[in-house]
């Protein structure tokens, strides 16, 4: 049976990204590995597929497992490659021209539409090529498949193709899977790893059943180190009893003993494991309030494509405060393009035709790619001259946020996706609106990112419109639902509707 074993791995890059963690990674394993953004998921999977070795410990593979790495971004080197030749060159040379069936083969399981196999991967939606790199490494028959954030850039019918393939996927071979989607972590997986640099933790359970099981043990780890440092302080209290009585009556053997105790507290406090707090984020949601009872109206509304085409109509909507409006429908049915023209609607003081915008509204806008930010910019200079909190406030709410002050002295374009979402984010906090549209603004946002993010909308009592892939940041949010579907757009109970006919399909 092919298996992978773990024997007190290590990683330190600075600081410990993980330590001491042993596991076995077994036939019809379905693993999910959970961290925050930049806490070492990417690199353990990079060890686990031989690319970077431990700082210390032990990674022991079964002799001849064939392992296979997706990892988030296409390489280069295949961009101008067709679809099809992608899966092709991923087999032995010796067996392309005898096996191209299997490329069709493996094509037609992730029912991939025709017209697409001869296009070079740059052509391909950002979900068709996640697909693509998905189906070149199932192509090579691998013992372990390592998933690095699959669900980036799918929307809702390509995830579902996704969770369905996984759990119909033919064979027993183990699959480990790192992502910040709790849906698809859920749906796809029967164990659950929390990655953390003091003491990692495992259950056999997918992510929800094992993240309940993980604030109780947390919540015992947190009752044992208070026990311990309440006994440490009555011990520290006898040793300096002891001293002074051994001080005061000139006894040796006091003051041995009051030495042995001192030691003894030293060595329960250097136990006394910290709990493992993700990062904490001082800086929340906040809102400046209004009177309106009515912040935007909609009649009479014609959303276009880029090109003028018309992709569906509004007749009337009117955005109450405290609505959290949900806008659903298929991959290209007109959701962001219905943002980008709230968007511009909102920018002008009187509105635009067949939009009215109520004068109190303070727009905070959050845009899936995160374009709203200033690319040149630093990250920096950016808090800075947006919102005037002074040279060391700035950089202190952004070391909050998460931003070394190497990182907060880098051109925005140079950060990774995760950033740019904080940084994203925290401006959002920081300007304090009384309105909310937001286009994806969970992508590329860590596990407890989301959910502080869910945490404020519900404390803050935000109003806002959102488009959003995630389920479970949908289910928590919304109070009212949009479906746009066959050129027209209507209210419906909640999107389990909307799922069940992408599933159906």
């Amino acid at each position: 049976m092919a298996s992978l074993s773990l024997r007190n791995v290590t990683f330190i890059a600075h600081t410990p990204l993980f330590q001491n963690l042993s596991l076995v990674i077994g036939e019809g394993d379905r693993l999910g590995l959970v961290a925050a953004n930049g806490a070492g998921k990417s690199t353990l999977l990079k060890c686990l597929a031989g690319l970077m070795e431990p700082s210390a410990g032990d990674i022991v593979r079964s002799r001849g497992l064939r392992i296979a790495l997706v990892e988030q971004d296409v390489p280069d080197s295949m961009l101008d490659v067709s679809l099809h030749d992608v899966l092709l060159d991923a087999l032995p040379a010796e067996e392309r021209e005898s096996q191209q069936w299997r490329v069709d083969m493996v094509l037609d399981e992730f029912e991939t539409p025709a017209d697409l196999r001869a296009l070079p991967m740059r052509a391909l939606s950002g979900g068709w090529q996640r697909l693509a790199l998905i189906a070149r490494a199932w192509i090579t028959q691998p013992d372990l498949l390592l998933l690095d954030e699959p669900t980036n850039h799918l929307d809702l019918e390509k995830l579902f193709k996704l969770e369905a393939w996984i759990n119909n996927a033919g064979y027993t071979a183990p699959i480990v899977v790192a992502s910040h989607d709790r849906d698809f972590l859920d749906a796809c997986t029967t164990k659950t790893l929390f990655l953390r640099p003091e003491e990692s933790v495992a259950f056999a359970h997918p992510y929800r059943r094992a993240r309940a099981l993980l604030d109780a043990h947390d919540a015992a780890a947190q009752t044992q180190r208070e026990k311990t440092l309440r006994e440490v302080k009555r011990l520290r209290q006898s040793a300096s009893e002891l001293r002074n009585v051994g001080i005061n009556s000139g006894s040796d053997a006091a003051q041995v003993k009051s030495a042995q105790i001192k030691r003894r507290a030293d060595a329960l406090e250097q136990g006394a494991r910290a709990v493992h707090k993700e990062r904490p984020g001082e800086i929340r949601l906040g809102n400046r309030g209004t009177h309106a009872r009515v912040l935007v109206a909609l009649e009479n509304v014609t959303v276009q494509a880029p090109g003028g085409r018309k992709l569906f109509a509004i007749q009337k909507l009117e955005v109450a405060q405290g609505d959290r409006i949900v806008v659903l429908g298929r991959n290209g049915a007109g959701k962001s393009q219905l943002v980008r023209l709230l968007h511009e609607a909102m920018h002008r003081p009187e509105g635009r035709d067949g939009i009215r915008v109520s004068p109190s509204l303070a727009l905070g806008f959050v845009d899936q790619d995160m374009r709203q930010l200033p690319q040149k910019s630093t990250a920096h200079d950016f808090i800075l001259s947006g919102f005037r909190l002074g040279d060391q406030r700035s950089r202190a709410v952004l070391a909050e946020a998460g931003f070394s002050i190497e990182k907060q002295g880098l051109p925005i374009a140079k950060l990774s996706p995760g950033q740019k979402a904080r940084l994203g984010l925290l401006a959002l906090r920081l300007s304090e609106p009384n309105f909310y549209l937001m286009d994806e603004p969970t992508n590329h946002v860590d596990i407890p990112g989301r959910e502080q993010l869910e945490s404020e909308i519900l404390d803050a009592e935000a109003t806002c419109i959102l488009v959003s892939h995630d389920r479970s940041f949908v289910k928590t949010i919304g109070t009212r639902f949009l479906l746009i579907d066959k050129g027209r757009m209507r209210e419906i109970d909640g999107p389990e509707v909307f799922y069940e006919s992408v599933v159906g399909q």
